[in-house]
């Protein structure tokens, strides 16, 4: 399976080569979840405060499909 995986802001510097853009794509095997995801890409648990796939917002137990669009985004702040 083949998984296009965003990290946004802050994540980018827990992912050694990730794009400028923050995307890039992943083989996974069948039944990973969102949090293996997760682990693989070296993000720390507490950083990650929203996860979506495929534009809809996930829990990280939710298993991954072939062609799933996953994106990672931290806390954000503003005024």
């Amino acid at each position: 399976m083949r998984v296009e995986v965003a990290v946004f802001a802050t994540l980018r510097r827990f992912v050694p080569g990730m794009p400028v853009e923050g995307v890039r794509y992943l083989d996974v095997e069948p039944g990973a979840t969102l949090a293996d995801l997760m682990v693989r890409l070296g993000l720390p648990p507490e950083e990650v405060k929203i996860v979506m796939r495929n534009h809809r917002q996930a829990k990280l137990e939710d298993p991954v499909a072939d062609g799933d669009r996953v994106a990672f985004i931290p806390a954000v702040a503003g005024g």
